[in-house]
């Protein structure tokens, strides 16, 4: 009864664990969003409300490692549980550095519209923060149930963010050729495409901790296709506790 009553306690704390990264995660996906707003809208307004939730970013991601610490400290958990810990430690950072990238948006946002508009069209980095916003929340999702397939697409659609990128670039470079008065504006433009694209690894390093946790397989810097071998090689993890 002792061993049971423990074990409830113990799910309990994750439970509470995962509610609280699944909040910061709806704050970060807030950011990303505010951050398209004012992208799309040349708002400074939306701008302002992006820097202001970084402070609370930062403030759940200390109270999320501390209560890590504590919990791996006072269960030594072993097995599918310390996996599980170990992947909301790696996605609390993920989270927070995403959130930082929405940050680094807002702020070149805030010094375009206090500089003039830029001359240069905005549809393409539309496009691929909408992108990376929506892989962040497909990627929480799929952590949230612990979804390999869901897990699995999140890590190919982010290769669409890359090809995004990568199209971008080289129109700014064509801007640039043509006018050399468009560079400034280009190079901020960059800088924001360059944070939208660190957003969607953001997002696939989030799915790879699902993959991790369910299957105990680590997918970091493989391929596709070698992670989508390792999906189906691995046997399924049990929940339960050794």
């Amino acid at each position: 009864m002792t061993d049971k009553h423990l074990s409830s306690q113990f799910d309990n704390e994750l439970a509470q664990l995962s509610s609280n990264l699944l909040a910061m995660g709806g704050l970060v996906e807030a950011q990303l969003r505010q951050a398209l707003a004012a992208l799309t809208n040349h708002s400074d307004e939306f701008a302002e409300a992006v820097l202001a939730g970084e402070l609370r970013v930062n403030a759940m991601e200390v109270a999320i490692d501390d209560a890590l610490t504590r919990i791996i400290a006072r269960r030594q958990p072993a097995a599918v549980d310390l996996r599980l810990l170990l992947s909301i430690a790696r996605v609390t950072g993920n989270l927070e550095r995403a959130g930082d990238e929405a940050a680094k948006i807002a702020r070149m946002v805030r010094a375009i519209v206090n500089s003039g508009m830029p001359t240069l069209p905005l549809s393409d980095l539309q496009l691929a923060c909408d992108l990376a916003a929506r892989l962040i929340a497909q990627a929480l999702d799929a952590f949230a149930r612990l979804d390999t397939i869901a897990a699995f697409a999140t890590l190919k659609e982010d290769a669409a963010v890359d090809r995004e990128f990568d199209g971008f670039v080289r129109k700014l470079i064509t801007y640039m050729m043509e006018d050399p008065r468009a560079i400034t504006p280009s190079l901020d433009l960059l800088f924001i495409a360059k944070a939208i694209e660190r957003i969607g690894d953001h997002a696939k390093n989030i799915a790879e901790c699902v993959i991790y946790v369910v299957k105990g397989a680590d997918v970091r810097h493989r391929s596709l296709a070698e992670t989508e071998a390792a999906i189906s090689a691995a046997p399924e993890a049990g929940m339960g506790r050794p």
